[in-house]
């Protein structure tokens, strides 16, 4: 299986979770799927009063530089160990 393939299972897989991660494993989440996604932050950090919004920017500019190949392997990765965790 390619490393987009297990991404995308992964991906779906997500969603299949009986319980609800914490707040830090969805930004993570978020961050990775992000990076892997679109590669890095290509848009403006939210203003100050937007902080859900600027969570996720920063989850997201936390993984800045890594490869979306590395990416892909570390979110399939977290999938996996949450889906142990909460399923």
């Amino acid at each position: 299986m390619s490393v987009n393939e297990k991404f995308q299972t992964a991906v779906d897989g997500v969603k299949l979770l009986t319980k609800r991660p914490t707040d830090q494993e969805f930004l993570e989440l978020y961050g990775l799927y992000k990076q892997a996604t679109e590669g890095n932050v290509n848009t403006s950090r939210p203003g100050m009063l937007e902080l859900k919004a600027k969570a996720k920017w920063d989850a997201w500019k936390s993984k800045e530089d890594m490869s979306q190949n590395d990416a892909k392997e570390a979110y399939v990765k977290l999938v996996e160990k949450l889906t142990a965790k909460y399923k």
